[in-house]
């Protein structure tokens, strides 16, 4: 068996573990501080929104022997406005002009087939109205709505309302951060964006469902045992869950990764960037509130009732008795070598009691 086989097998049957509810306030307050700055970077910067949503024109050349910087600098000083010039893998060049209307649209498909000394039949222009694209916010909104009332629902009936409240907490996270992220780094939204956001909600969830499910599991008769509290029962369920969980993302992003780092940055394609951005930080971040911040957060709310209340009070009374026989029983053991009597005075296996007359010997006679 592999090392990382072994450590999943003992993390599985409770032999290591790391206590993550335990330190479950550290992680709330790194969630904070990342959805703040992440609030922060949507209040100062804004989105980039892509030519979608703010209505434009769409200009794909043919193959043509001129630079992404050098096309840029031709489609700004024709259109007055700051293009989006990608390189295509065919060659030819996708330059995407915000606010252009149908009429500027064919004198810059005119100027710009003169400047880069191409034909302007070879040029494909497309228009494309903001409508649109607000059409298409709208219904990912709509979609995003309907999507979290079923997913509280069925939670709230697999399992129980608490662990529907934690899930929904840590996937209003995620987004958060994944739409923080785009703010920050500047990279443009578009429908590509919104598939993946809509896309990450499943893969958020996956590991949260398969943590509460060992949780369900692992609380079946709590009440009927004095060993663990209900937090230290969430903590086993994490940990039998860990490895398992870090698998899954792994798997799950590289092949985003890849299209990340080599289709959107290497290859220069454009939607994959907008897609896989956000699947790999939802994927990331799913992971990490599935772990850090929904099931501490259903150990939070489950510590309130007064069942797990009482369950508490008894687990650390029944550990408080145990160590005080423990302590008791050492502090026997340390004094027996002063009130033992000399060597070969008592007789193997002889009980040695307090210091006395008499005591410790075969009789009592001096």
């Amino acid at each position: 068996m592999s090392r990382l086989g072994n450590l999943g097998a003992r993390l599985y049957q409770g032999e290591v573990g790391y206590d993550f509810v335990g330190k479950r306030k550290v992680w709330y307050g790194v969630s904070i501080l990342i959805t703040i700055t992440a609030i922060v970077a949507l209040a100062v910067q804004g989105l980039n929104m892509g030519i979608e949503f703010k209505g434009g024109a769409v200009f794909t050349t043919p193959k043509a022997d001129v630079s992404v910087s050098q096309a840029t600098e031709v489609a700004e000083e024709i259109s007055d406005h700051i293009p989006i010039v990608q390189e295509l893998g065919t060659g030819g060049l996708r330059i995407q002009i915000s606010g252009v209307d149908t009429a500027e649209a064919d004198r810059v498909q005119a100027e710009l087939a003169k400047a880069l000394n191409i034909e302007a039949a070879s040029i494909n222009a497309d228009l494309v109205g903001p409508s649109w694209g607000e059409q298409i916010a709208n219904k990912a909104w709509t979609g995003l709505g309907v999507f979290m009332l079923l997913v509280v629902i069925y939670l709230a009936i697999a399992f129980e309302w608490r662990m529907a409240v934690a899930a929904l907490v840590a996937l209003i996270h995620d987004i958060t951060i994944t739409v923080g992220i785009y703010a920050l780094v500047g990279f443009e939204v578009t429908v590509g964006t919104v598939i993946g956001l809509l896309t990450i909600l499943g893969y958020s969830l996956y590991d949260t469902v398969v943590v509460f499910d060992s949780l369900k599991e692992g609380q079946k008769d709590i009440t009927k045992q004095t060993r663990f509290t209900y937090s230290e029962i969430a903590n086993r369920s994490i940990n039998s869950t860990l490895v398992r969980s870090i698998n899954t993302t792994v798997v799950a992003l590289l092949p985003v990764a890849g299209l990340l780092f080599i289709g959107g940055g290497f290859l220069g394609a454009g939607m994959l960037n907008d897609i896989s951005l956000s699947l790999f930080v939802g994927l990331a971040a799913g992971a990490y509130s599935s772990i850090f911040i929904a099931t501490p957060l259903v150990a939070d709310l489950k510590e309130r009732d007064p069942q797990m209340k009482a369950l508490k009070k008894r687990v650390l009374a029944k550990r408080a008795a145990a160590e005080a026989r423990g302590e008791a029983g050492e502090d026997q053991q340390g004094e027996a070598p002063d009130d033992a009597v000399p060597d070969g005075a008592a007789p193997a296996g002889a009980v040695v009691g307090p210091r006395g007359r008499g005591r410790g010997r075969p009789s009592g006679r001096r």
